[in-house]
């Protein structure tokens, strides 16, 4: 019976439509409303678990306001039972406004947390017991539960069922559902051997048969990590924050010191001028929770937590929050042309023979030579003779073939028939095969070639024996929007370079024409991680991307290590961030997400500190009014007594934390501009405004309580 030469099926997995500007939605990405009914009332549920003391001493400021509040009650029960009547009303309201203010500081980072164990609890419904056939030292299979599986462990996972747990395919190919992981259909390819042999525990087999080594045992699993992860069980406070910890509580400090000494100083200033009154501890604990930065004392801990949320609503899984938080700070940033900058799949679009070689003849030997070649170049070579020269399957029944698959070592691939050896590949590999043959190259071999890699394309050369035929010219498409994606980069002082295997001609074209500051081009794992420790001896910090075994020491030396999903667990082990949906692109949005949450976090603070003085405008003058009449020149908002003015402030102070909940979940709006004009934007609005705002607010607030006689 004939055969006929046709390219095999290919292996290269379903592929998804890029889209720089909006992502695939995956499990992670499916985000509830900010107020979903069941997160506020878990979060208001958890608000007053956290009041227990040794869980708010790790956020000093509340800490010190729950004592405050906690004080102020204990002085209020004893005027109850001593019967001092008078002051009750007034030192109720302040109690019970200052347990609010803990409360709705609570209720910020529940709130945070809460969409976390939500997402989590997703995770955790799909998280089965299930069967794994355990292949044993004699050969035999058993069955066991997942749960008693070790790493090392062999079991073989069929069409319908589960993959029992973390994995490499060391045997066999199947088609895998990873829905569950990734919340995409589309099946994805699973083999031996290469960056396409991780297996992820939970995930379904849909054909065929593979043999599985386990890679880790219960609980360690890639589904247990996401779910610790993302119900913030691992959440540990980046640098950044820590600082700005220590920084409020250093001011805490301050404050709380200055207030004490106020009680002693008040009372010897009384006694000597024979008139006045001694502010209350009611009085004294509002002063000092109003002079402390409470705002970003409250928000502090939801701006981390959500800035995490919003890295896994992009279907990134980030190992710490110290990831997220240098995404924002990444100075460089590397970007794997294939499929990160291009397309990915070169494309043949033109034949160009060499004198005395018609094209016909000469896209004859290029799809002879790329039968037995299986990557998108080979098989877009098949398509092009075919559609260009009509060139189609060809009985070799009675022909002896003998077909050579492409490899790295040679850079060539091609076939042996009827005494003919074709061969097509590399254009120095070409010529180097070639002149082995005796035979000459044509004047136009290089002249082309460097044509071609100048505009941006990969020649491939053909050749039978010692005759060179043509040039094959393969075209590698930059993605739409990419060159304005580069530029936003630009904008925000992110230097992008581009790495490429490529040789310098065409990795110069591509660059220029996506518009990125600098390439590395025919980079190979050691050249990449020696520029990234390159440019971290020069103070800079870096991210990459990555999916294979090869990525590992780059990504696990970058500051910021974006592994696929798709790739080796070597890779996702050595990164510090895995996007489930396997995108590239991805890091772009990661690193403007980092920045987000640094400048929420700094514009909060400045607002935070700002509105403090506003307060002091309030509270300071209401206290000493009475002994030191002049300070009643500084009640510019004419408030009406000094109780109302106190109790004006300190609702103020409480209310305004929960209003700003909402802008530490969602963040403040990231735009891609320059360092100055951010701090410039940012102290205008956040700055000015938050000293303008509680003007306004305290005012209409003493109004109100005047009106209700509450004060």
């Amino acid at each position: 019976m004939a055969t006929t030469l046709e390219p095999p099926p290919s292996k290269t997995p379903p592929s998804t439509p890029d889209n720089l500007t909006s992502l695939l939605p995956g499990r992670l990405a499916r985000a509830r409303p900010l107020f979903d009914p069941e997160i506020v009332r878990r979060a208001t549920k958890d608000s007053f678990l956290k009041l227990n003391p040794i869980t708010l001493l790790k956020n000093p400021v509340m800490f010190v306001v729950e004592v405050g509040a906690a004080l102020v009650t204990l002085f209020l029960l004893r005027d109850v039972f001593a019967g001092i009547a008078g002051k009750q009303g007034f030192e109720f309201q302040i109690a019970v406004w200052l347990w609010f203010t803990v409360l709705f500081a609570n209720f910020a980072e529940a709130m945070a947390e809460a969409r976390g164990k939500a997402q989590a609890d997703t995770l955790r419904k799909t998280k089965t017991d299930s069967i794994a056939n355990r292949i044993l030292n004699n050969g035999k299979i058993e069955a066991v539960p997942a749960s008693k599986l070790r790493c090392g462990d062999l079991v073989v996972a069929k069409a319908g069922e589960l993959i029992p747990g973390d994995g490499e395919v060391i045997e066999g190919i199947a088609t895998v559902d990873e829905s569950v992981i990734t919340g995409e259909s589309a099946p994805v390819i699973r083999e031996s051997g290469g960056d396409r042999s991780a297996v992820t525990g939970g995930t379904k087999v849909l054909s065929d048969q593979i043999t599985i080594r386990i890679t880790s045992n219960p609980g360690e699993t890639f589904l247990d990590r996401m779910i610790a992860l993302v119900e913030g069980a691992e959440r540990q406070k980046t640098p950044n924050e820590i600082a700005l910890n220590i920084l409020i509580a250093g001011l805490t400090l301050i404050f709380l010191l200055a207030v004490a000494t106020l009680h002693p100083f008040a009372i010897y200033s009384v006694s000597s001028a024979g008139a006045g009154t001694v502010p209350t501890i009611a009085v004294l604990v509002s002063l000092l929770v109003c002079l402390i930065p409470t705002t970003i004392g409250g928000l502090l801990s939801a701006i981390g937590i959500a800035g995490m949320d919003r890295v896994m609503q992009h279907n990134v899984l980030a190992m710490s929050g110290k990831a997220v938080e240098a995404s924002g700070d990444v100075n460089t940033l590397l970007l794997d042309k294939t499929g990160t900058v291009t397309l990915g799949n070169r494309q043949a679009v033109e034949f160009i023979a060499f004198p005395g070689v018609t094209d016909e003849e000469l896209a004859d030997a290029a799809q002879l030579s790329s039968l037995a070649d299986e990557t998108p170049e080979g098989r877009s070579i098949v398509v092009l003779a075919k559609e260009k020269y009509g060139l189609r399957g060809r009985e070799v029944s009675e022909h002896e073939a003998s077909f050579i698959p492409f490899s790295a070592y040679s850079r060539m691939s091609g076939v042996d028939i009827d005494g003919r050896v074709l061969r097509k590949g590399a254009s120095s590999a070409i010529e180097k095969f070639v002149i082995e043959f005796g035979g000459t190259i044509p004047s136009t071999f290089r002249q082309i070639s460097d044509r071609i890699s100048r505009n941006g394309g990969t020649p491939l050369a053909v050749a039978d024996r010692g005759r060179a035929l043509g040039i094959i010219h393969l075209k590698d498409i930059v993605k739409g929007g990419m060159k304005e994606r580069i530029a936003q980069l630009r904008a925000m002082g992110i230097r992008s370079v581009m790495i490429t295997g490529d040789n310098p001609l065409t990795a110069a074209a591509i660059a220029s024409e996506a518009g990125v500051d600098d390439f590395l081009a025919q980079a190979t794992p050691a050249d990449k991680l020696e520029y990234i420790r390159r440019e971290q001896r020069e103070g800079r910090l870096v991210a990459m991307t990555g999916d294979g075994t090869n990525d590992a020491p780059a990504l696990a030396q970058a500051d910021v290590g974006l592994a696929m999903n798709t790739g080796t667990m070597a890779a996702k082990e050595a990164g510090n961030m895995v996007d489930l949906d396997s995108n590239p692109t991805k890091l772009i949005e990661v690193v403007a997400i980092g920045k987000q949450l640094l400048i929420t976090r700094g514009a909060l603070t400045t607002f935070s500190i700002a509105n403090d003085v506003a307060k002091y405008f309030a509270i300071i003058p209401a206290m000493f009014m009475a002994s030191y009449p002049a300070l009643a020149r500084f009640n510019i908002m004419g408030l009406h007594t000094p109780q109302s003015a106190v109790l004006a402030a300190v609702i103020f102070n409480a209310l305004i934390i929960i209003a700003l909940v909402p802008l530490a979940l969602r963040g403040v709006k990231y735009r891609p501009v320059g360092a100055a004009a951010l701090l410039r934007r940012n102290v205008f609005i956040y700055g000015i405004g938050g000293i303008i705002v509680p003007f306004p607010g305290i005012w209409l607030i003493d109004q109100l309580l005047v009106l209700l006689h509450l004060a």
